[in-house]
C-alpha cells in the first residue's frame, strides 16, 4: 500500500473552505524564449559558471506550448487552487505597452482555469526582470519600483476577474539579498549597499503595486509572498543569541516589519550609513499597505553564532537534509507561524511554497518518492499545530507542481511531485502527487 498523507480527524486543514494547492514560477517552467523579451535570468545563464549544470530556461518544462496538458494535470489533483506566475518580459514590451501575445496566452490559461474550477493565485514578479530595466539599473533604481506600479495596473486590468488572488513580489529576499547583496542569483550584483538599496525599491515597488491592485482589482485577495527561513541559536550564549537576533532582523524581518508596521527593523541602525536605503518621504506609508493576505515560504531554519570579524556566521546544516542541502526541521514552521502571530496583527495567512529537493528516479514508470511524503507529512503536521495555537492558516501549495528550472542549480534538483523527462517532456505523477491526491479528497 501506497505512503497516505494524514491529518488528524479534528484538523481545520480537512475543513472544505481549507485551500490546497500547487505552485509554479514563470521561468522556471514556461520556455518560449522566443516569445518574449530576454530577462536578467537570460542574461546570468548565459554568464559561465553561474548555473551548475549550464543549463537556462529557453525551454525549461515547455509549459509555453504545453500548458492545456500541464492544466489538465493539475485537474487531476483535485487542488482548488494553482499559483502562479506572470512573466513582465512576456507580458510587456520596452515601451511600457501590452504584448497581445503574451496578453493572449495568459488569460487563455486563466481562462481555462476557471472553466475548471481552479483559482488563480497570481504573482506578478517571481525574479524574472527585464533586462532592458536592468539596463537601466534594474532594482538598484527607483523608476523600476514605479514601471513595476505600471504593469501591475496593466495586469488587473487585463485579467479581470479571472484571477482570484495577486500577490505583488515573491520572496523579495531572494531577489534583494541574493541576486543584488550576494550574487548567488541574476543579476548577479554585489555588495552591502546593492542590497539594502535593491531591498527597500522591491518595498517600494511592492506597495504602489498594491495600492494599483486594489484600485483595479478590488474583487481579488491582495498581498504579497515572503520566504521566512526561521534563525536559531548556536548555543545560550548571549553574544550567539545577540548574532542569531541580529540574522533575523537581516534576513527575515527586513521584509516583514516595513510591510506590517511601516518600520525597518532595529539593525538598519547597525548598518554603516554607507549601505542604509534612501528612504524618502512617504515610503514607509507607501510600504505599509494593509494586505488581505501573506503568503509564507517555507524550507527550513538556519542556525547562526557569533563572529568577530561579522556580526553573525551561520553553521553547517545537522542532518536530516533534502537533496539541496537544507535541513529538514518542520518544528520551525510552527515556531515561525506562532512567533509571527504573537509579534504581528497579521491577515490570513496562506503556506505559498513547502517542499522539498530529493533525488527522484524512475522505476516501471513509477516514483517512489517516499522522502518527500514524509517531508509532507510532518510540515503539514506543523501548520496543523500552528492553526491549533490559534494561527488564521487558510490554505497550502505545494512546491512545486512539476520538476523544473531550479535557478543557479539548474535542473539538478527535483522538488515536483510530478516528474519531468526533459528530454521528452513526459510529466509523470509521483506518489507524493498521488498521496497529495488522496488528503485533498478527504476532506469534509
Amino acid at each position: 500500500m501506497k505512503q497516505q498523507l494524514k491529518l488528524p480527524a479534528n484538523s481545520p486543514m480537512l475543513d472544505k473552505d481549507f485551500i490546497y494547492g500547487v505552485a509554479t514560477a514563470s521561468f522556471q517552467i514556461e520556455g518560449g524564449i522566443e516569445h518574449r523579451l530576454p530577462c536578467i535570468w537570460d542574461t546570468f545563464c548565459a554568464t559561465p559558471g553561474k548555473i551548475a549544470d549550464h543549463s537556462n530556461g529557453a525551454v525549461a518544462c515547455n509549459h509555453y506550448q504545453l500548458w492545456q496538458q500541464d492544466i489538465d494535470l493539475i485537474e487531476s489533483l483535485g487542488v482548488d487552487a494553482y499559483r502562479l506566475s506572470i512573466s513582465w518580459p512576456r507580458l510587456i514590451d520596452e515601451d511600457g505597452e501590452l504584448r497581445r501575445e503574451g496578453a493572449n496566452y495568459y488569460v487563455n490559461l486563466l481562462k481555462r482555469l476557471q472553466q475548471k474550477g481552479i483559482k488563480a493565485f497570481v504573482t506578478l514578479y517571481h525574479w524574472d526582470l527585464p533586462q532592458y530595466l536592468e539596463d537601466q539599473g534594474g532594482w538598484l533604481n527607483r523608476d523600476t519600483a514605479y514601471q513595476f506600479e505600471r504593469y501591475a495596473t496593466q495586469v488587473a486590468q487585463l485579467f479581470g476577474t479571472l484571477v482570484h488572488s495577486y500577490a505583488t513580489l515573491n520572496e523579495p529576499f531572494c531577489s534583494a539579498y541574493l541576486g543584488y547583496e550576494a550574487g548567488i542569483h541574476a543579476p548577479g550584483k554585489t555588495g552591502q549597499a546593492n542590497g539594502r538599496k535593491a531591498a527597500h525599491h522591491l518595498l517600494l515597488a511592492h506597495g504602489l503595486a498594491l495600492q494599483a491592485l486594489q484600485q483595479h482589482a478590488p474583487h481579488a485577495m491582495n498581498g504579497i509572498v515572503l520566504n521566512f527561513t526561521p534563525c536559531y541559536s548556536a548555543s545560550e550564549d548571549p553574544k550567539d543569541q545577540e548574532a542569531t537576533a541580529f540574522a533575523d532582523g537581516y534576513h527575515n524581518d527586513w521584509y516583514l516589519r516595513p510591510i506590517m508596521e511601516g518600520k525597518y527593523p532595529d539593525v538598519i541602525e547597525q548598518l554603516d550609513a554607507s549601505c542604509r536605503p534612501d528612504i524618502l518621504e512617504g515610503d514607509m506609508a507607501t510600504i505599509a499597505q494593509p494586505l488581505d493576505f501573506l503568503g509564507v515560504n517555507f524550507y527550513t531554519r538556519a542556525i547562526y553564532r557569533a563572529d568577530e570579524q561579522q556580526p553573525f556566521v551561520q553553521l553547517p546544516p545537522p542532518q536530516p537534509l533534502t537533496d539541496i542541502g537544507w535541513e529538514i526541521y518542520p518544528s520551525a514552521l510552527t515556531d515561525l507561524l506562532v512567533g509571527m502571530n504573537k509579534t504581528y496583527t497579521l491577515p490570513p495567512i496562506y503556506i505559498t511554497e513547502n517542499g522539498a529537493a530529493i533525488d527522484d528516479q524512475v522505476n516501471a514508470g513509477k516514483v517512489a518518492d517516499s522522502r518527500r511524503i514524509d517531508y509532507y507529512q510532518r510540515h503539514l503536521n506543523a501548520v496543523n499545530d500552528a492553526m491549533v495555537q490559534g494561527v488564521n492558516v487558510n490554505g497550502y501549495f505545494a512546491w512545486s507542481l512539476m520538476d523544473n528550472f531550479e535557478w543557479a542549480e539548474g535542473y539538478s534538483k527535483r522538488f515536483g511531485i510530478v516528474y519531468v523527462d526533459y528530454s521528452s517532456q513526459t510529466r509523470t505523477l509521483k506518489d507524493s502527487a498521488i498521496a497529495y491526491r488522496q488528503l485533498i479528497t478527504t476532506r469534509y
